[in-house]
Formats: C-alpha cells, structure tokens, sequence
C-alpha cells in the first residue's frame, strides 16, 4: 500500500504533462551531476562516442525521475 506522507523528489507540472523542477536536495544532486556528466561527455568525448553516452545518461535520468516523481496521470490545465 503506497505511503499517503510520501516526498516526491519530482512534483507533476501544473500545467502541461511531465515532471517540473527537482522538488528535493536529493533531486538536485541527481539533477547536477547528470548535467556535469552530459556536458562533461558533450566537451570532452571523442566525437563517436558522444551520442550513446547521452542518451544513456538521459535514459537513466528518466529511470530516477519516474521512480522518484509523482505520477503525471493526466494532462493538467493548472491546479485541479
């Protein structure tokens, strides 16, 4: 049974679908070192390694974010 008193690390957009800014210190650990790691790839990488490194960073990210985020079950049109 899921916990009511839950801390999201990522809250839903108001409006829109997705997940806004990092709600948590936690997130934004995550969230910086994730933006260190891809561009840190994008400067230095040799150029064909660059494209698998980023989306592998990026679809790990995404990972964290669902498992941590609050779930955006519908488009939303601002506070509901």
């Amino acid at each position: 049974m899921p916990d009511c008193d839950q801390k999201f690390w990522f809250h839903a957009k108001s409006f829109g679908f997705g997940w806004g800014l990092p709600a948590s210190w936690q997130e934004w650990i995550v969230f910086v070192i994730y933006l260190v790691l891809a561009i840190g790839t994008a400067r230095f990488a040799p150029s064909d390694i660059k494209l698998p490194v980023i989306f592998i960073l990026t679809f790990m990210f995404i990972i964290v974010v669902v498992f941590t985020g609050e779930r955006p079950a519908k488009w939303r049109w601002g506070k509901d």
